[in-house]
C-alpha cells in the first residue's frame, strides 16, 4: 500500500482500532498489519498517538506489563468517539466518489 495514500487516513485508522477496545502502541501496529496496513512503522504510529492524546481524542494510562516494560494503554474519549463518527461519514463519501470515478474510468 502506498504510504502517501495513508497520510490523510491514519489518524482515523488509529481511532478506529482504539475504538475496538483498550490497546497499546505495539498492539495497534500488529492489528493494522493483520488488516493489510503493511507499511506503517512504529515511528509513524507513536507521534500520531501523542497528537491524538494531546488533542483529547484518546486518553492514555501507563501500566505494568508481565511481558516487559510498562505499556501505555489507550482508550477513546467522548471527543474521540465523535471524531470517529465524522471520519466514517467522510470516508463513506470519499469511498463512494472514488468508486464511482474508478468505475467510469474503467468502462
Amino acid at each position: 500500500m502506498n504510504p502517501q495514500l495513508l497520510k490523510g487516513t491514519l489518524d482515523g485508522a488509529l481511532l478506529l482500532v482504539i475504538g475496538q477496545g483498550e490497546t497499546y502502541g505495539y498492539e495497534i501496529t500488529e492489528k493494522l498489519e493483520k488488516m493489510g496496513f503493511l507499511s506503517i512503522a512504529a515511528g509513524t504510529i507513536y507521534p500520531i498517538l501523542q497528537k491524538l492524546e494531546r488533542t483529547a481524542l484518546i486518553s492514555g494510562e501507563m501500566r505494568a506489563s508481565s511481558e516487559g516494560p510498562k505499556r501505555k494503554y489507550f482508550t477513546l474519549t467522548t471527543q474521540g468517539e465523535a471524531k470517529v463518527n465524522v471520519f466514517l461519514k467522510d470516508w463513506d463519501a470519499l469511498s463512494s466518489a472514488m468508486t464511482h470515478l474508478i468505475s467510469e474510468t474503467r468502462a
